[in-house]
Formats: structure tokens, sequence, C-alpha cells
């Protein structure tokens, strides 16, 4: 992809539906004995890969008028695959896959691409265990493939987290569904909710408030449809886009504004940024808003652990912000962010320091001296097939002299099919 300087942004965006979501929406209702109608759905690589697991475990999935129709079956009904789960580069399926077939009554084996067999799986495959899964992974458990003989009679359990991760608490909670007895979840940090609002919609008797997570299994989850909302963590490449390039004004509507997730825009207010939220509704049991954004002159800020976990995904596109910010910023306690899609701490700054941003790397996070008059350099960048690098790197390319040249830029895909026709859409000629 080839990105060029940019005098302002202008102009309403349509953003597709959240991702998190879309996981949840159907790997949830494949669990109830009814169909589901899911509105908004996001049709991107990932989501698409959880479709094609369902699939496999003979859930019957169409596309209908460009909305999705689960015919669930409920997860006594899955079928043994015939074949290994590929799950691509979706950490989301896999982790909260693993969940679900851990209480099924047949063998599974779930893979996917390089990146994803290189994770982190311990902390999903260790409480799974704890609850009677028959759970395996390679090199000791650690890391994907994973061989799941499932067992009907997993039981409830208490969890003291020492990480917090919404994919972690969802896979346990997936499993929970079908385990005898309560099963609690505590986390040293608030991480999204989106599998307790669904689950809570749906009919289930959980309870959660931040750090902590209660559910009751046995209760009968009832079909109903669900709308998609736009997915705020796309949503933010445009925002940031907005603020730092001159004259800009940009509307989105029916974001998902759920709480665990739009502290980011927080932090863009703090500093500095003139960002306008609209028409606040409830949605499926989510927060949904519309989104208005002007240009604005941002300060820099100090990012510390204990916000990490709302804001993990959005660090890279604050980095951008950052790098135009009047003074230094320091965000702190993001060790998280090494085992993601890449070495994300590793491909901000390496990539960042070849478009003449001054960022200095750290064990858990980075230093960025902004520049209120900052232009980036030019020349090629690589995302390390990291989708949220590339569009950050693409964002931070519109100040550059000349062209940027971004590698392996379909990773886009993943997560945010259409985001160069939106670019292109709202740039001032």
């Amino acid at each position: 992809m080839e990105i060029h300087r940019a005098r302002s942004l202008k102009g309403e965006l349509k953003i597709p539906g959240d991702k998190s979501i879309s996981h949840r929406s159907v790997i949830i209702s494949s669990l109830i004995n009814n169909n589901v109608v899911i509105e908004n759905f996001l049709f991107c690589q990932d989501c698409i890969k959880t479709i094609d697991v369902l699939n496999k475990l003979g859930v019957k999935i169409e596309k209908i008028d460009g909305n999705l129709i689960v015919y669930g079956k409920g997860i006594k009904n899955f079928s043994e695959p015939n074949k290994i789960l590929d799950v691509g580069n979706s950490g989301t399926t896999i982790r909260i896959m693993s969940g679900v077939l851990s209480a099924t009554n047949f063998m599974s084996v779930l893979s996917g691409d390089s990146s994803i067999n290189n994770r982190p799986m311990k902390r999903i495959i260790e409480p799974l265990l704890e609850m009677g899964a028959k759970i395996n992974g390679r090199e000791n458990n650690s890391k994907a493939p994973i061989v799941i003989f499932g067992n009907s009679n997993l039981k409830g359990k208490k969890f003291n987290l020492k990480v917090s991760s919404a994919q972690v608490k969802s896979s346990i909670l997936m499993a929970a569904l079908n385990a005898e007895g309560t099963t609690e979840i505590i986390q040293p940090e608030v991480s999204r909710d989106h599998t307790e609002r669904m689950l809570q919609y749906f009919g289930a008797d959980i309870t959660y408030d931040g750090k902590y997570t209660k559910l009751r299994p046995g209760r009968k989850l009832i079909a109903k449809n669900i709308y998609v909302p736009g997915d705020i963590s796309s949503a933010a490449f445009f925002i940031v886009a907005t603020l730092i390039l001159k004259d800009s004004h940009t509307i989105m509507r029916d974001i998902g504004m759920n709480p665990t997730r739009s502290y980011f825009i927080e932090i863009l207010k703090k500093m500095g940024g003139k960002i306008i939220i609209k028409n606040q509704r409830i949605i499926n049991n989510e927060p949904v808003v519309d989104i208005e954004t002007f240009s604005s002159n941002l300060n820099s800020i100090e990012i510390d652990k204990d916000k990490i976990p709302g804001i993990i995904d959005e660090i890279p596109i604050l980095c951008v912000a950052a790098a135009v910010a009047k003074g230094k910023t320091i965000i702190r306690g993001a060790e998280e962010l090494r085992y993601k899609e890449s070495d994300r701490i590793k491909s901000i700054v390496s990539q960042f320091k070849k478009l003449k941003v001054n960022i200095e790397e750290k064990e858990d996070g980075m230093i960025i001296e902004g520049d209120v008059n900052f232009k980036a350099g030019e020349g090629m960048v690589d995302s390390f097939g990291d989708h949220r690098i590339a569009m950050s790197l693409s964002i931070l390319a519109l100040l550059s002299i000349g062209k940027v040249t971004i590698l392996d830029s379909e990773c886009i895909n993943t997560s945010f099919p259409g985001f160069k026709y939106n670019l292109k859409k709202v740039l001032a000629p």
C-alpha cells in the first residue's frame, strides 16, 4: 500500500461491525437451540475463520441480504470434525473455541498460522484443565496446535487470573456454560466485557462488575437477533487521522461505545482532542453512539499499567497521536503487546523510527518525544503481517514529506476490509 501526504480529512464514514462482538455473536448463537439473525456482522478474515470452524462442527450458517443467519443447534448436537479446525490468524477464535470444545463429547484439534501457533496458550489451557478439560498443547501446553478430548463433566471453579484478558475470561465462560457448579473469575484489571453482556442478553445467569464475573450454568439461552455496532477500534484510526491533520472534520455513526473499550477516547480528550459523543443509546446490551471529531492541537500524556487492558488494541494508533503531541508521551505496563499478531512494541518502535518519529523502546512500553510540527519521513516500512501496525503506519504516513510504501498491507483485511476505500473517501483532494 502506498500513502502520500494528505491535506485534511472530511466527511462521514461507515465503520464496519465490531470484530470482538462479531466473533462472540456467531459462537454464542451456535450454542442456542434456535435461529439468530446477526445484522452488520464483520465479514473479515478472522471472523470468517470462526464461521468456518463452526461449519466444520456441523453448525449451519448462511449470509442472506448482508445479514448472517445462525441455525443454532446447541453444543450437544455439534458434530465431531473430520479435519483440523484452522483458525488462521485469529487469536479470538482459538481461545474462545477452546472453551466451547472442552465441553463437547468428541475429539478436536485447533491450529492456525505460524503467528497463532507461537502465541501463548497456557493462559487458557491451565484454567480449562482445572475445570476437568482434557486438553493438550505443544511445548508443554504452552502453544498451539491444541488437541481437545471433550468432557461433558466439567466443574465450575473460582479463578484469580494473573493477567487481565477478555479472551481468557471468555474461554473460561464458554466452558462454564456447560459445567457443573458456579464459576467465578477475578482479574487484576478491568478487561472487555462483550461476552458477559451478550450472555446476559441471551438470558444466561451471569453477574459482572469490572474485575469480577460470576456465572451459574443451567439456564436456557433464548434466541434474540443481534445488531453489531461499528468497531470502535477501527474507528480509532480515523479519529486520530482527523485530530492530526489540519482543517479536518469527520462523523462516524452507530459506533460501539463499550466502557471497557472506549478509554482511548478519554486519553485523546486529555491530550486535547476535540471529540464529541452524540446520540447515546443501548442496542442488544451494548452502548452505541455517534462520534464527531475535529482537528486539534495535542499534548503528551503518561499511560500506566492499570489502563492498558482497556486500550491494548489502540496503543499503536495512540503512538501516532503522540508523535505530533507537544511533550513526552510515556506508555508503561504494556508487555502484553509483545504477544499480539507481532511483537507490537518492537514493530511500532522500529517502523516509526524509519518515519523519523523520536521513539524509544522499553521492555514494557515506549517513550515518544512529540513534535507539533512533525513531518514523517518517506520510504518503505513493514507491517510484519500485523493489521493494526499496518493501519497505524498508514495514518502516520499521511504526514509524510513524500511517499510511504507499507509492506504486507493485505493483513488489514483480518479486521477492517474496506479500510483503504474509507481512507480515500474522506481524504481532501
